[in-house]
């Protein structure tokens, strides 16, 4: 069930009666390709009304206008200058639906006034609007201003059916996957718990050509003998869960492994958090669901790739039964961890995750995600997760996708002498430094310890999972960061770029 209505999207030759318009311009002499739904009566009001405005055409700009033509109203949005790359026309699209987001009327989208983007523009708007006419409803009380029933269509003009069949195949997948993604964050934590997760993504993967879903439950994790993540689900009236999700596409694609932190909500255990800004913590699962998120959308779209994706779910409570600070684990590749802190538990759940896929499914990459650590915030603001690797070619290829999509990384350096910092007295290694800085790098060395030889890589989201402000296709708050840039990094992917190297540079 999705958490709001959003405008259907439709391709079509001609706009529905009474429709908004929008004019995307890079100048007023583009409204000569607006013949089309606009006649010289008609364009000429709109070029005296943007003289009149002074109007930049800057990207982002927009100018409302009505009472002109057959329209309810023309909304001309500014493009500033090309490459209209795909994100860009992403943004255009989420910025038409947010900006129109008020309006009962259809929108109709006019793109050949911006000639130079391209014959696929109308795929890239139309899954931008599906991004940026995201919005979480469900425990509203319905808006009796707005009665119950469909919502009016958002229509891309004068696309052909090719890209039309592309955005139904890709784009829409990916939207889907994204929101999918953003619904399980935004969940409060009394709804979505690890039994909740796995049932939600086998309702959203039902019937998914080439999608396998399979599900360790307490004695199946006791058997396998994954006692950091039971540690960490000990103190929970809810059980944790291993969720591994499958999509084997056409061709003899090498396996790409995904692995997502899961905590559905994150008390700090034993190591309590204050309490200011805990309720934020519900959306801890941010990886978990960008890993499933993914994985969706590449198979709702039968992308030609193999990748599976593992979700370690847990919720970290106080109890008489929780994990205590200074009690030791075993992890599934037999790995012993001294917990002093049990409100670093994110690294343990993927210590078992990335150790389990590795051994029992051998993929040509590792790719790890959290919201691990705070310290990745404090260097890198919500700009850019951070990535962590020792393998140039696997860490290059993670930060072209990134580029591409507009969910940038920024390298942070892995320096070997963290192993040192990370010994413990008592076991193999502890899961935090007391006191100790770098925190991101220490959490992102962690995990890595748990990853035998498989090219790997860390993306540390904190950063960027939780937005104070909306963007064209990202929405306040919780965000689902991660989706566009593993979709991107998947279909991409080649194995023999991803040579391992001593080094880790920026």
């Amino acid at each position: 069930m999705p958490a709001a209505a959003q405008r259907p999207v439709q391709f079509a030759a001609t706009a529905p009666a009474g429709s908004d318009l929008v004019l995307p311009l890079r100048n007023a002499d583009h409204l000569g390709h607006a013949a089309a739904v606009l006649d010289d009566g008609s364009r000429e009001a709109v070029r005296r009304a943007l003289a009149s405005a002074d109007f930049d055409f800057e990207r982002g700009s927009t100018l409302s206008l009505r009472g002109i033509g057959p329209w309810a109203r023309i909304l001309v949005m500014g493009m500033g200058q090309p490459p209209f790359e795909p994100k860009v026309l992403q943004d255009l699209g989420g910025t038409i639906a947010q900006e129109t987001k008020g309006s009962r009327e259809p929108v109709a989208v006019l793109l050949q006034t911006i000639p130079s983007a391209g014959p696929q523009a109308g795929l890239h708007v139309a899954t931008g609007a599906m991004l940026g006419g995201y919005s979480f409803d469900r425990y509203k009380s319905a808006d009796p201003k707005r009665p119950a029933g469909a919502e009016a269509p958002l229509v891309i003009l004068g696309s052909d059916a090719a890209t039309a069949q592309r955005y139904q195949r890709e784009g829409a997948a990916l939207a889907e996957g994204t929101n999918f993604a953003r619904d399980l964050i935004r969940e409060p934590a009394n709804v979505l718990y690890p039994e909740v997760f796995v049932e939600r993504t086998r309702q959203a993967f039902a019937g998914v050509r080439g999608a396998s879903i399979e599900v360790l439950d307490v004695p199946a994790m006791e058997r396998l003998g994954m006692g950091a993540i039971l540690s960490v689900g000990k103190g929970s009236a809810r059980p944790p869960r291993m969720l591994i999700v499958r999509y084997r596409g056409t061709g003899n694609n090498p396996l790409v492994g995904l692995a997502g932190k899961g905590i559905t909500f994150d008390s700090g255990g034993i190591s309590l958090k204050p309490g200011s800004g805990m309720w934020a913590m519900k959306g801890d699962m941010a990886g978990a669901a960008a890993v499933v998120g993914t994985v969706l959308s590449l198979a709702k779209s039968q992308a030609p790739v193999n990748v599976i994706g593992v979700a370690a779910l847990a919720e970290n409570m106080p109890s008489g039964s929780a994990s205590r600070p200074g009690d030791v684990v075993r992890a599934y590749n037999g790995k012993t961890i001294e917990i002093l802190n049990t409100d670093a538990e994110g690294r343990l759940v993927l210590a078992d995750a990335v150790a389990y896929l590795e051994r029992q499914f051998r993929p040509a990459a590792i790719v790890d995600i959290a919201t691990l650590t705070g310290a990745v915030s404090t260097a890198l603001g919500d700009e850019y997760a951070g990535l962590f690797s020792r393998h140039e070619g696997l860490a290059a290829q993670l930060s072209a996708a990134g580029t591409a999509t507009g969910e940038e990384l920024w390298r942070l350096p892995l320096h070997p002498n963290y192993a040192k910092d990370m010994k413990s007295d008592i076991a193999d290694l502890q899961n935090v430094v007391e006191g100790g800085a770098p925190g991101a790098g220490f959490g992102a060395h962690f995990i890595g310890e748990f990853v035998a030889s498989t090219p790997w890589a860390h993306l540390d989201i904190a950063s960027v999972d939780n937005r104070s402000s909306a963007l064209p296709t990202v929405p306040e708050g919780l965000s689902g960061f991660g989706v566009r840039l593993l979709d991107r990094f998947v279909r991409d992917f080649r194995p023999g770029a991803s040579n391992p190297s001593l080094t880790a540079g920026n």
